[in-house]
């Protein structure tokens, strides 16, 4: 897979988002700039410039209309993505960590972060997709999180019945999305070991978590139940599951640099990772970084990939028709029994 190099980021990515189409790809990094760019041949589509500080997240919603970001400047903003029109800002007492949609698109979700003084809390915004309305300054829901440890990562369930959160102590904890109320919890990394992101399937009802105990981790996302355990040997920062029906899931990591002894790209393990979702075994690894993979995303048509680096380029890979060919044997023997 010959890669697409996108390199208009001063500082390192931290998050890469796909649109619903796939035909975009929206990235952020610590030089507070958005980008966006056209999956199909790594053109620059337009940059949303307003941010003061790092940025952390980004998120598109369904239609591909709006864009909602966050960051260390302690706000949310909402654009227009044809436009590029800074539609609304939310300011918080601390850096904003995550921003997510729901699947309707008709609710925006921020994780702030736990500081001195200040609890992990979530906020819902209720949404309208249409850019000309005015976004709603008041929350419609607010999840103060003061009995679990910090909130790292958080998103909507299917048909927004829960808001699922990850945390920094490495469990999973479920939320009613309506009332705000704590369901349950699952301690599904080691202790001690932040979930670093956290990834829906298509319909949402299982996500893959990634943590920095080397593994990713399939849940069920009605019972928290953990489906399926994808180990590496490197601290990761996002996972990713393939659109089917493809059935894998892409692990990206590395060793930070004050963790590593030599400059070595190996020794780094600056890789993406490629896992069977059912098997759990590992089938391939794309090098090219030159430090962490600190987001991956998948095209949810399955064409393509993007990975976001710690040396603040954006690497786009297209599947070669031999990935989507790909069979373990007993797959093979499934698909030919069910044609006899």
């Amino acid at each position: 897979m010959r890669p697409i190099l996108l390199s208009g980021h001063e500082r390192a990515l931290t998050q890469v988002k796909f649109s619903k189409e796939g035909d975009l790809i929206f990235s952020v990094s610590k030089d507070h700039i958005v980008c966006a760019w056209y999956s199909a041949n790594g053109e620059r589509f337009g940059a949303y410039k307003g941010h003061q500080g790092a940025l952390w997240t980004v998120d598109v919603d369904p239609t591909t209309t709006l864009l909602a970001t966050g960051g260390a400047d302690n706000t949310m903003r909402l654009w227009e993505v044809r436009t590029g029109k800074l539609l609304k800002t939310w300011d918080y007492a601390t850096s904003v960590k995550r921003v997510e949609f729901s699947e309707d698109g008709r609710q925006l979700l921020a994780v702030t972060e736990k500081r001195t003084g200040q609890l992990s809390t979530v906020y819902i915004y209720d949404i309208s997709p249409d850019p000309s309305e005015p976004a709603p300054s008041e929350h419609a829901l607010r999840i103060v999180v003061d009995e679990q440890p910090r909130v790292t990562v958080a998103g909507f369930s299917y048909l927004n019945h829960f808001i699922i959160m990850g945390h920094e102590d490495g469990s999973v904890s479920q939320w009613d999305a309506k009332s705000g109320e704590h369901i349950k919890d699952n301690y599904s990394h080691e202790d001690g070991m932040q979930v670093s992101d956290l990834q829906w399937s298509a319909d949402r009802t299982y996500f893959l978590t990634a943590s920095k105990d080397k593994t990713a981790k399939l849940h069920d996302t009605a019972t928290l139940e953990v489906l399926k355990t994808y180990t590496a040997d490197t601290p990761l920062n996002s996972a990713a599951i393939c659109p089917d029906p493809q059935q894998y899931v892409i692990l990206g990591g590395g060793q930070a640099a004050m963790d590593v002894t030599t400059t070595s790209q190996r020794q780094g393990k600056f890789e993406a990772r490629f896992y069977h979702k059912v098997f759990e075994e590992e089938i391939g690894r794309v090098r090219g970084h030159f430090g962490p993979l600190n987001s991956v995303a998948v095209d949810p048509t399955g064409k393509c990939y993007c990975s976001g680096g710690e040396d603040g380029y954006v690497r786009v890979h297209h599947f070669d028709p031999p990935y989507f060919d790909f069979q373990f044997e007993v797959e093979r023997e499934a698909r030919a029994e069910s044609r006899i």
